[in-house]
């Protein structure tokens, strides 16, 4: 029981329910299907992808370790995310402990800065490749490779560990019903019988500190690598150059689009369907992750040919 200054007392929740496409309650049904496949897709394909790297001795390169703690975040996102999803969805599993509500919170908003920061670190990567290509061997080693790790793994956790501490600490009482799929912080928060003020101004500034500053790198190292590719004056060199960092490229308009739009769709929410926010959102978990490895799959022929070589040994194995 709580006593509040106006005198009033209540009662602390202990669960919540995540109550979703409330305006839209079809969705559900004509979603669930795509959704699973796109998870299945996620887990399958960022799957063989570590695997190939793993036993490909050829993909042990730093460009490929990157891509391996990428696809390593994207698989931590989407089960954190979609089970529960597809559960609310399937079998009407609306409810969720303030433990469990806690540590997808944490993951949720840790791992995605965790994937920003990997795709500044990447992006690195082609900038040297690209603008210093006889420093890279010196500079992109396997140590480096190492520190970026544990940097991305330290700043992210740190900062991101106050989201859910903030909105622990608050009161909730009365209405427990969340109108999301997914325990996104200010979701939670609007529940809270206390000021939230602190939570709202904490997200706005991590958001900006980790995601703005990673995607400012981001911009900035691929103009330095448009200017050298123009630079160049060898027949087909700004090709293959090109195509050196297409795909990473690739991966981070997937990344970055369907962020801003969900971005822009939850401030303009007055205007449109509370509903779509929070479709955009639970895509931004799952696209970016089943898309991720097959664009890299597709792009890069030095995997292509590790995953022809797994393929080739399972079926030896088999036989």
């Amino acid at each position: 029981m709580i006593a509040h200054p106006n005198g009033t007392i209540s009662t602390e929740v202990s669960n919540f329910l995540l109550n979703c496409f409330v305006k839209s309650p079809s969705w559900k049904f004509w979603l669930s299907l795509p959704l699973s496949l796109l998870f299945f897709l996620a887990m399958g394909a960022n799957g063989v992808l570590l695997v190939t790297i793993r036993l490909e001795v050829s993909l042990h390169e730093p460009m490929y370790y990157l891509l391996s703690i990428l696809s390593l975040l994207d698989i931590v996102l989407c089960l954190t995310v979609i089970p529960k999803v597809l559960a609310i969805f399937w079998f009407d599993l609306k409810s969720i402990s303030f433990y469990a509500w806690f540590l997808q919170m944490y993951i949720m908003n840790c791992f995605l800065a965790m994937e920003s920061c990997t795709f500044m670190v990447m992006a690195y990567d082609r900038y040297v490749a690209i603008c210093h290509p006889l420093r890279y061997p010196s500079i992109i080693t396997d140590q480096f490779v190492a520190k970026a790790a544990i940097f991305i793994l330290a700043r992210n956790a740190f900062l991101t560990m106050f989201i859910p501490i903030l909105s622990a600490r608050l009161h909730y009482c009365g209405k427990n019903i969340i109108e999301n799929c997914i325990c996104a912080n200010l979701s939670v928060s609007k529940l809270s019988c206390d000021n939230v003020v602190l939570n709202k101004i904490y997200q706005l500034i991590v958001a900006w500190t980790l995601l703005g500053s990673d995607l400012i790198l981001i911009f900035l190292s691929y103009t330095f690598i448009l200017r050298a590719i123009l630079r160049l004056k060898a027949k087909g060199a700004a090709a293959k150059a090109l195509s050196t960092c297409g795909s990473h490229f690739i991966l981070i308009l997937f990344f970055s689009t369907i962020l801003l739009v969900f971005v822009f769709t939850h401030i303009a929410k007055k205007k449109i369907s509370p509903d779509i926010p929070i479709l955009l959102n639970i895509l931004h978990h799952v696209i970016p992750a089943a898309l991720n490895p097959i664009v890299y799959g597709v792009r890069t022929q030095e995997i292509k040919e590790g995953i022809g070589k797994l393929l080739r040994r399972v079926g030896k194995s088999s036989n």
